[in-house]
């Protein structure tokens, strides 16, 4: 089922760390909790990249083996899940974790886009596909590279149409994409 965490679980690889119960305290020593930081951005990042997952709801996942190691009896409460996506959130500049995170839902902190790919990632590997499928000036639907037959080898197949329009905006902005039509029916020119 996608996007459905629990329909897959038994394949998903968690890392050594998930294993020792410090992982799920906060550590107070700075250093220790920098690399804490940066091990559950990686472990956010590949769980949402595994179950290609977009949109992360924290009540949700909270709730489940992300943030809940059963067998360890071991959690992290909804508040410092939204301390790592905080972290998460920030520039690197700022001492934080890459812009992985953005918080959609904005003061309420509840609904995060997790960014294993970034937009402006995401946007190159679009452009590069286009490029080598010698499909510049060619207008395809945003349906068409979300959920088409031409895509569905792609990473990006089956992407939250939001991820998707973001992702293409950044090639409007380079000036080698055009989105035009309305909302729920956008198609999109690549130069």
């Amino acid at each position: 089922m996608k996007n459905n965490p629990m329909a897959s679980i038994a394949s998903f690889q968690f890392p050594p760390t998930y294993s020792f119960p410090p992982f799920f305290t906060p550590q107070p020593n700075a250093t220790t909790r920098l690399s804490q930081l940066q091990k559950w951005s990686a472990l956010i990042q590949s769980w949402c990249r595994h179950h290609r997952i977009h949109r992360l709801s924290l009540i949700d996942a909270v709730e489940s083996p992300l943030f809940h190691n059963a067998p360890l009896r071991k959690r992290i409460p909804l508040v410092e899940a939204r301390k790592i996506l905080d972290w998460m959130a920030e520039g690197e500049e700022k001492g934080g974790g890459g812009r992985r995170a953005e918080w959609i839902d904005g003061g309420n902190k509840t609904v995060a886009w997790i960014w294993w790919r970034r937009p402006e990632e995401w946007a190159g590997i679009l452009a590069d596909w286009i490029e080598s499928t010698g499909q510049k000036n060619v207008v395809l639907t945003v349906y068409e590279l979300v959920e088409g037959e031409e895509t569905m080898s792609k990473e990006w197949h089956g992407m939250d149409v939001d991820v998707m329009m973001k992702s293409l905006n950044v090639l409007v902005k380079r000036g080698k994409a055009q989105v035009f039509g309305n909302e729920g029916q956008e198609g999109v020119k690549f130069f």
